[in-house]
């Protein structure tokens, strides 16, 4: 017990916790949790409690907790060579085994793997390789970059200037300039509510397509979006939406950016994202499920077209100038190979597709008829539960009545994990891909119960 006074203490004293309250944390207002182990899809903290994590830590833990695969292939990596740098043409056994399993993996058209530590650092990767891809096609004034809002793709100065989120943005001094935002394929929140989903997502290819027009296609460069918006509420886009968007950025010369970060290696039930969408992208971003989270290791994977044009930079200006010193580390590197054959060898791939679904219809069977939920939603194993004050109206609740973020605490002492959105009451799911039917059943009936304690079916608001 001293010991874990102790941690409690140097927790609140001493560890500056991301996306936390800062005064509630360190007056000791906000709880903490303190996380001791881990295996399969739960998570033990240092009280004994064991919870299932119907969220695979931030969307990243996809294989499931405690692979002891990827343990050993660390720690064999770790006490052969722990580290070498990536620079003029160094290389390691991992990160050249796994920049090949990667493509193998990618969409045919796509040729290079650059690898980082985070989805941040990917996303500023990828709008330096716009920048100077530009340049040496002697475009330098086609540089703005269009994001979505309600997209979310790092945290970062230009990555937090593309996510479309507020809380990223205020007090921040974002957005910087050369980043401008369009409309999210947010069918609920369409603006007239008697749009179809097919003339919604043409509307919103309209609006991209005005943006362009109106920011002047000679300066803009590229568009970045993830396949599924994550972060910005979980929401599958119309069935229509990427065919729509693609053409547009075709007719002005735009490159697309695919920010894989949370659909990359078998979240949608597909390998990609983008193959799940008939995507063609110039560059793709990968983090997350690249390692299951084991190790940090991120990627931007480079179209052969668009990697024609750099080496053709290279040969004018000589070696390009942008590195990061922990790039393709080989210890991330070699959680990542590890990662990848267990995805394979275990099926997950199609676990995912499988179990995913099955829960989005277990969340809208047990909540069907409640007042308060406007929609159940989901693309894979990601599925989100919104709830409005009044969803025939659409109605919200005020931020003040901490909607979601109550029913996730409910969730936890129920023993389960979920996350509350920002932005709304939208409880967000993305379990790892070894989620069995009966651990699926556990999350809808430990959100039924918490929603229900929260949202009494039968009050009024």
């Amino acid at each position: 017990m001293l010991t874990n006074d102790i941690l409690d203490r140097w927790d609140r004293e001493h560890f500056f916790h991301p996306s936390t309250h800062l005064g509630q944390f360190a007056r000791g207002e906000a709880p903490n949790r303190i996380v001791t182990g881990a295996e399969g899809c739960h998570i033990v903290d240092r009280d004994g409690n064991r919870l299932l994590d119907a969220f695979a830590g931030l969307y990243c833990v996809n294989v499931g907790y405690g692979r002891q695969e990827i343990a050993e292939a660390i720690a064999a990596q770790a006490r052969q060579l722990a580290y070498y740098h990536a620079y003029v043409g160094h290389g390691t056994e991992a990160s050249i085994t796994l920049a090949h399993m990667v493509l193998e993996r990618a969409p045919a058209h796509m040729g290079k793997v650059y690898f980082g530590l985070g989805g941040s650092d990917a996303n500023e990767t990828n709008i330096k390789l716009v920048w100077y891809y530009n340049n040496v096609l002697g475009r330098p004034e086609k540089k703005k970059i269009i994001s979505r809002w309600r997209g979310y793709h790092g945290s970062g100065l230009i990555t937090g200037s593309l996510t479309g989120l507020k809380l990223f943005h205020a007090k921040f001094d974002l957005p910087l300039d050369r980043i401008v935002h369009t409309e999210a394929p947010y069918y609920l929140r369409r603006p007239d509510p008697s749009m179809s989903e097919e003339a919604f997502a043409t509307w919103c290819a309209d609006q991209l397509d005005a943006l362009i027009e109106a920011e002047g296609p000679e300066t803009v460069a590229a568009f970045i979006g993830e396949p599924v918006l994550g972060t910005g509420g979980i929401v599958p886009p119309p069935a229509s939406y990427w065919e729509k968007i693609q053409a547009v950025l075709r007719r002005h010369d735009v490159l697309l950016i695919a920010d894989e970060v949370v659909t990359g290696f078998g979240r949608l039930g597909t390998m990609m994202g983008s193959e799940h969408y008939g995507l063609k992208p110039d560059l793709i971003t990968i983090a997350k499920g690249l390692t299951s989270a084991y190790a940090p290791l991120s990627g931007s994977i480079v179209s052969k077209d668009m990697y024609e044009v750099l080496m053709r930079g290279t040969d004018e200006f000589g070696p390009i100038g942008h590195g990061w010193t922990y790039s393709a580390h080989p210890v991330g590197a070699a959680a990542g190979v590890a990662n990848l054959e267990l995805i394979d060898r275990l099926g997950l791939v199609a676990n995912a597709g499988e179990v995913g679904p099955y829960l989005t219809r277990g969340l809208a069977e047990a909540l069907a008829g409640h007042p308060h939920v406007a929609e159940v939603r989901g693309a894979g194993l990601l599925s989100a539960v919104e709830l409005m004050a009044d969803p025939g109206a659409r109605r919200f609740f005020e931020a003040s009545d901490k909607v979601g973020a109550r029913i996730v605490a409910e969730m936890a002492a129920r023993g389960v994990i979920a996350r509350a959105m920002p932005e709304g009451d939208i409880i967000g799911y993305a379990p790892p891909f070894c989620l069995t039917r009966d651990e699926a059943d556990t999350i809808v009936a430990a959100t039924r119960d918490a929603v229900e304690a929260v949202l009494p079916a039968k009050a009024t608001v």
